[in-house]
C-alpha cells in the first residue's frame, strides 16, 4: 500500500483537516516507509502529489503543514480552505518592513 493511499485513509476518517505529525501517529506501522523521519516522507509525497497532480490531486493543504482530502473542503470549515502558494507569499510579504533606503541623499519610490 502507498503512503498515499494510507494518508488519504487517515484523511478521510479524520474528517478534518490534520497536521502531517497527526498523520504519522495514526498510521503508525501502516506506512510503507521505514524512515526515520516519517514527517519528512509524508509532507513530501502530499506536497509533490499536490504540485504535479494540481487540482486534480486528491489532497488539499489547508495551511502550512495540514492537510485534507479535497472532496471534504467543501463540507469542512471556513479555515478548510485551500491556500494558493501565490496567497501564502502575498500573506508573508505583507507581514514584511516597507524597505527604507540607509544611504543619505536617497529615496525609495513606489511604483504605483
Amino acid at each position: 500500500m502507498s503512503t498515499l493511499t494510507v494518508v488519504e485513509e487517515i484523511l478521510r476518517t479524520s474528517g478534518a483537516p490534520i497536521s502531517v505529525r497527526e498523520i504519522v501517529e495514526r498510521a503508525g506501522a501502516r506506512l510503507p516507509s521505514k524512515s526515520k523521519t516519517p514527517d519528512t516522507v509524508v509532507a513530501r509525497d502530499l506536497a509533490m502529489d499536490i504540485k504535479r497532480q494540481g487540482d486534480q490531486s486528491r489532497f488539499v493543504r489547508t495551511s502550512p503543514g495540514r492537510y485534507t482530502l479535497r472532496e471534504l473542503v467543501a463540507a469542512a470549515a471556513p479555515e478548510a480552505t485551500p491556500i494558493a502558494a501565490t496567497a501564502l507569499k502575498q500573506e508573508r510579504a505583507a507581514t514584511l518592513p516597507a524597505k527604507r533606503s540607509d544611504r543619505p541623499g536617497t529615496t525609495v519610490s513606489s511604483v504605483g
